[in-house]
């Protein structure tokens, strides 16, 4: 059967990856093509684009690119019309997304979503649009089941793929070595995946440097954005080391971080690492975000907790002063050093273990073998 993904974010590329492997343990003669990046290309996907031009942070931000997004979804419906694939798989990247599941739903291309757009955040009657247009979800927070329960819309809850990639992921004792980072206790810095938040939040993370100077600050870098973007920003800090593409085995070597919102939130804090949440967006997107969002907390870890576990950060809260009062609180021998922790073990048991991505791969090659019987 042939196969088509889109994923439109670092993390949906890597879920995306180990779900395409996933479904060729099921259907060996399986063929892939994707939107996506490198962790999917590598899994076997013939890859049509890259995430790195899909990626836009903000509404202001979104609706400044208006054009290259039109030309982007344009180019995917032509794409996936000539390819004609059993079932179009759509992995989080709601707007864009959205709009291909209705197009591919109006001409008889059946539509799985993998990892349900954060709909229950705001705009929640969302949740009777892919209703309409998906046949079917697969959901990896438990919460999630019952909030379409509500639209009555029956979804599968298959785990969360972080545990898989969590799981498979073997730290490097040579770690500190090849980076020659020593034997200082170290500060890792996860400012995200697209330069928008780069550019936003990574000034304001090193400016907390210079007041914890028994630690060594860390860098983990993207090799998705231009060099030269770190370069620029880090100017005027000696020596930074900075790591690229290696966020896990950062994690693993540092006492806390300073994490930008999103899965590394959430990815951070299943490798027991507390962590200060840091976000900022454009004034206008602000303004617009505060009014429509319908949940209290913007990283994984709270939202899954139903609580403020790790703080957060946020806009006008995000300060100098306040990024070096929140990182006191959770380093070694802070006072919010434990609790976190303890908070953490938690965590861990409501997102459960491994093998969502081996589940979700399972229940889609069992439907469209039901719905074309003769197809594997």
């Amino acid at each position: 059967m042939t196969y088509y993904l889109i994923a439109g974010e670092r993390s949906g590329d890597l879920h995306g990856g180990n779900l395409i492997n996933a479904i060729r343990k099921r259907d060996p003669q399986a063929r892939f093509r994707a939107w996506g990046g490198d962790q999917m290309e590598e899994a076997g996907a013939t890859l049509v684009r890259h995430y790195r031009t899909m990626a836009f942070m903000g509404f202001l931000e979104v609706i400044q690119n208006l054009g290259t997004i039109r030309k982007n979804l344009r180019d995917c419906q032509r794409d996936l019309l000539r390819t004609q694939p059993d079932v179009l798989i759509l992995i989080d990247y709601a707007g864009f997304n959205l709009r291909m599941a209705r197009f591919a739903k109006k001409h008889a291309i059946r539509v799985f979503y993998y990892i349900s757009p954060k709909v229950w955040a705001w705009n929640q009657k969302r949740a009777l649009k892919i209703k309409a247009a998906v046949d079917r979800m697969f959901v990896i927070f438990p919460f999630e089941v019952d909030f379409y329960r509500t639209y009555d819309y029956p979804v599968d809850y298959v785990g969360n793929p972080l545990m898989d990639a969590i799981a498979g992921f073997r730290p490097d004792p040579d770690f500190r070595q090849k980076h020659r980072l020593g034997s200082r206790p170290i500060i890792a810095l996860l400012p995200g995946s697209r330069y928008q938040e780069v550019t936003l939040l990574l000034p304001e993370m090193l400016k907390t440097i210079a007041h914890f100077p028994d630690y060594q600050f860390v860098l983990s870098g993207v090799s998705n954005l231009p060099a030269s973007l770190y370069t620029s920003l880090t100017k005027e800090i000696t020596g930074l080391p900075i790591v690229m593409d290696d966020a896990y085995n950062l994690l693993t070597v540092a006492d806390a971080a300073l994490v930008t919102s999103g899965t590394a939130t959430l990815e951070t804090a299943l490798l027991n690492v507390p962590e200060v949440v840091c976000y900022s967006m454009s004034w206008v997107s602000y303004q617009i975000a505060s009014r429509v969002v319908a949940v209290p907390f913007i990283s994984l870890v709270n939202l899954i907790l139903n609580r403020e576990a790790v703080t957060e950060l946020k806009q006008y809260r995000l300060t100098t002063e306040n990024l070096i009062l929140e990182l006191t609180k959770i380093l070694p021998g802070g006072s919010d050093h434990e609790r976190q922790l303890a908070d953490y073990a938690e965590l861990r048991e409501k997102v459960g273990g491994p093998g969502a991505s081996e589940r979700a791969g399972d229940l889609m090659v069992r439907d469209l073998v039901q719905t074309r019987p003769n197809t594997v």
